[in-house]
């Protein structure tokens, strides 16, 4: 079968396109014919060597592939032989005609919705959902969204009023991108590729005060937030970092402002966005969220799709087609 092999850390390059035999499916695990692979930002920075790559090189690249349930390991739950489904993997392997995946990740994927769809909502808007969920939003707040026109940004904005915001700051790249984050939904767009954004963010707020910062920019932008936050119960949740590197806060910032600093990471979060996928998909099915696809390529383009990513030059997520 064909599939995508990263070779070494490096620039997209390094993903090759190979035959490779074909997986079968262990213990309480599922195969499935792909029809669908999301090319997600998390997994240019560790092919880009940002983090470590928690398995030897080389290997089938990819964490998550939509298709049809088509073989089943021992202990498996039959129901699941032939259903259309999303899966993700731990132990890479879905840049590929063929995807073995724990049948408990398997979350089905509703009638009405496309394969493409179901795997551009997935990532992002199963990150965004715990994000409000721990925002504990009441209606009354203003709340600042970093990057809010395309990946999870953009969902949050599109679900921000629904849990409560009252008011939707945005930070975009651009004109183009500041026009797709009022799309989501955001009421006021900061343009983040200015410098000068927080000073301008300060002027947009004259006297009022933001309540909840979704921070996925990080850096040292984080920090400038802090005295435009609302005193003693202004509420940062830190779950990106596109500037490379995390929020550069200290507690003693915190601490001398009264705010709070939720990190959004590490295994027991992502647990729980593991566990908002079903809900994603089911809200992308009804139209209450509405998927952002870049644009659809071919599986032998994987390299393009990290390249594009990396030039930000996408508007949603590019999904992979695994027969052209």
């Amino acid at each position: 079968m064909q599939a995508i092999v990263m070779t070494a850390t490096g620039g997209p390059e390094v993903l090759e396109v190979r035959d490779v035999p074909a997986p079968r499916p262990q213990r309480g695990e599922v195969l499935l014919r792909t029809e669908a692979i999301p090319v997600l930002f998390p997994e240019t920075m560790l092919r880009a060597g940002a983090f470590p790559m928690p398995a030897p090189l080389p290997l089938v690249f990819g964490t998550q592939a939509a298709g049809v349930v088509t073989e089943l390991g021992p202990d498996t739950d039959p129901a699941l032989l032939g259903r259309r489904v999303l899966v993700a993997s731990n132990s890479f392997g879905t840049y590929a005609e063929q995807v073995c995946a724990p049948a408990e990740s398997a979350a089905l994927i509703p009638d009405g919705l496309t394969a493409e769809a179901a795997a551009a909502v997935s990532m992002s808007g199963s990150v965004a959902l715990p994000l409000l969920e721990t925002a504990r939003l009441t209606g009354t707040e203003t709340v600042l969204v970093e990057a809010a026109a395309t990946g999870v940004g953009a969902y949050l904005t599109q679900l921000a009023k629904e849990f409560g915001a009252a008011r939707i700051i945005a930070t975009a790249g651009g004109p183009a991108k500041a026009d797709l984050a009022r799309a989501n939904g955001a009421d006021e767009v900061i343009d983040h590729n200015d410098p000068e954004w927080p000073r301008r963010l300060r002027e947009l707020l004259g006297d009022t005060t933001l309540d909840v910062v979704f921070d996925s920019i990080g850096g040292e932008s984080a920090t400038a937030l802090l005295d435009l936050m609302t005193p003693l119960r202004g509420h940062l949740l830190s779950y990106g970092w596109l500037s490379g590197a995390p929020a550069q806060v200290t507690a003693m910032d915190l601490i001398m402002r009264g705010l709070t600093l939720t990190g959004c990471s590490g295994p027991a979060w992502l647990a729980g966005v593991a566990a908002a996928r079903t809900a994603v998909l089911a809200r992308a099915a009804t139209g209450a969220l509405t998927p952002l696809v870049d644009r659809v390529l071919p599986l032998d383009q994987a390299a393009r799709a990290h390249q594009l990513i990396a030039d930000r030059a996408v508007k949603g997520t590019i999904v992979l087609h695994p027969r052209g």
